[in-house]
């Protein structure tokens, strides 16, 4: 659970994380570390200022480019939003669903805990749900240890779905999935929780982000062989009570390098063909989770709030050119994910966290501004895509 001493954001040394995090760690979580599953994050409380609660009229007809599609951890549905005036519509789809991801075809695929749904996004219904070829997954529940379905992500040619599976008593699992069929075809071990899943340009590997192994599983679509590379730029000390371990995970299109965020302090860029690393400076000073990517380059990585509040910042959106210049966009309260708009000037950040604190929105982000406003959106909203 120690920090090294690095240099931080306004040119001055941080301080070194070893006994004392551990009491400010029981101090936050009330036992953090005792637990067989021990939580990383920071607790954080259900925030008190709720999204605005006006709802728009059910959405009638064909869904409208633009709309958000956001998947309701906290329930069994997604939600589609109207980014300017709220919740429209929803789809029953699975227990707890985590991730998501939509195809040029209009469907998506939503990771729940049990099994991946198909939804036609154009009308708003229920296509399928897959279930999981994985075993020892246990009762179809909630939280962010529930089995099931994590990270998931399309091939660039649509012709098949890879979904991250966690199995709660240990190391998971990526299936890959036929979009035609809408069959698992293939399994592959990967680490624990394989909290995000993401493609290469070509489609020939699929990285799976292991949050609790402090690692990325490089599986080869082809031949189906794994590789584990460990991603751990403050060692893994601490274990699965450890704070700073991989989350989410970003293909950089100029070269089909990963990006991993970590405590809005160090940028891994992982090479995925050699399994070397740098690490980069980031200025956000705030624990981190999820991130995408523009085809131009600009990374966007959400800061969920601070591990320590006597140390570090709270809540915040970096946004880095390719240049490895950053602005950092405060925000209110816990969130998770972010997808940006077809034009890339706004930013859609959801508040429903994989931790006890969030709240039932979306931070809609002005990326030339950073102007910001809070738009409700389904309930306890995590993965998110524009239609």
């Amino acid at each position: 659970m120690r920090r090294r001493t690095v240099t931080g954001p306004r040119g001055t040394g941080r301080a070194v994380r070893g006994a004392a995090m551990g009491l400010v760690c029981a101090a936050l979580l009330a036992g953090c570390a005792s637990a067989p599953d021990t939580r990383d994050e920071p607790s954080t409380p259900k925030s008190s200022a709720s999204a605005p609660a006006t709802v728009a009229p059910e959405m009638t007809g064909r869904t409208p480019e633009g709309t958000l599609l956001v998947a309701d951890f906290g329930a069994d549905t997604v939600t589609f939003v109207d980014p300017d005036k709220g919740p429209v519509d929803s789809v029953k789809v699975g227990e707890a669903p985590y991730g998501l991801v939509v195809g040029e075809d209009g469907r998506a695929w939503v990771a729940t805990a049990e099994g991946v749904a198909v939804v036609d996004t154009h009308h708003r219904e229920r296509l399928d749900l897959i279930p999981y070829r994985t075993k020892n997954l246990g009762p179809v529940t909630d939280g962010e240890y529930r089995g099931g379905g994590m990270g998931i992500a399309l091939a660039p040619d649509g012709r098949h779905v890879h979904v991250g599976v966690n199995v709660p008593s240990g190391n998971g699992s990526l299936e890959t999935i036929d979009t035609r069929t809408r069959e698992v075809t293939d399994t592959a071990p990967v680490g624990r929780r394989p909290f995000d899943v993401d493609v290469s340009r070509d489609g020939r590997e699929v990285y799976a982000t292991d949050h609790d192994s402090f690692d990325v599983t490089i599986v080869d679509t082809r031949t189906r062989k794994t590789r584990r590379i460990e991603v751990a730029p403050y060692g893994t000390e601490g274990g699965l009570g450890s704070w700073l371990k991989p989350h989410y995970a970003a293909v950089r299109p100029s070269d089909g390098t990963l990006l991993l965020p970590f405590e809005g302090e160090r940028l891994v860029v992982l090479d995925p063909k050699t399994g070397r690393s740098a690490i980069e400076r980031m200025t956000a000073d705030t624990h981190q989770h999820g991130v995408t990517i523009t085809p131009g380059g600009t990374l966007l990585a959400v800061g969920t709030g601070p591990i320590d509040p006597s140390r570090d910042e709270g809540p915040s959106l970096t946004v880095r050119t390719p240049d490895g210049e950053e602005k950092v966009i405060p925000l209110e309260g816990p969130h998770e994910d972010v997808a940006v708009s077809a034009d890339e000037r706004t930013a859609y950040v959801t508040g429903g966290f994989t931790r006890d604190g969030y709240w039932n929105g979306i931070t809609v982000v002005d990326l030339d501004s950073g102007d910001t406003r809070r738009l409700a959106a389904g309930e306890r909203p995590l993965g998110i895509a524009v239609l």
